[in-house]
Order: structure tokens, then sequence, then C-alpha cells
């Protein structure tokens, strides 16, 4: 076996004894949008790293969170965004300024009587 797959392996089963240990500690619910999983659809559940470290895996569960597949893809994503957009980065988005003002003629409308 190459390192390589010796590693993946590796990794791979860290991660299902993680996820075991989260779906015995915590309700078969996502800690984001609260669908309830069961039987077959218990795949869809993932177990998130709140620190984003996948490495730190504590015995209490303390890092861990259940997510659905969308609610775990939206959450790095979130994470990803904001990586990128750091303050003070060149790539942060200029706010759009609107000169539209919806209401504006509001008051004189009122007063046509």
């Amino acid at each position: 076996m190459s390192t390589s797959t010796n590693r993946y392996y590796l990794s791979a089963q860290a991660e299902e004894g993680y996820r075991q240990k989260a779906l015995k500690m915590y309700p078969h619910v996502c800690g984001r949008c609260a669908r309830e999983f069961s039987g077959k659809r218990l795949s869809e559940l993932t177990v998130h790293h709140r620190d984003h470290n996948h490495h730190n895996n504590p015995a209490d569960g303390s890092n861990w969170e259940l997510l659905c597949l969308f609610c775990h893809d939206n959450e790095h994503s979130r994470y990803t965004d904001q990586q990128y957009f750091a303050e003070g980065s060149t790539a942060s988005p200029q706010a759009a300024k609107s000169t539209y003002k919806a209401f504006g003629d509001l008051a004189s409308l009122l007063k046509k009587d």
C-alpha cells in the first residue's frame, strides 16, 4: 500500500470514528435548519467542525455539530467567502450605493386631495 493510500485510509477511518461518536452524542437533527434524519437519510447528516480544523476532535465532541448536507455546504461557503473577503483584502467588494428613493415623493402624493 502506498503512503498516500495509507494516509487516505487512516483519514477515512478517523472520520468514520468521530462521525459515529457524534451520531451517538447528538440528536439526529441538523443544527441549522432543524430537519430530522433517520434510517437511510441519516447519511445526509454530516459532522461539521466548528473551528474548521478536522484534526481537532475532542472526546467530548465540543468542536462538532451535526449539519445536513445543504447547511454544511452553506457553512463552508460562508467560511470561504469570509476568508477571501477578509477586512483589508484588495478583493473586498465595494458596496453599491443606491440613489433611488422609493418613498421620496410620497409626501406630495399624500397631500393630493
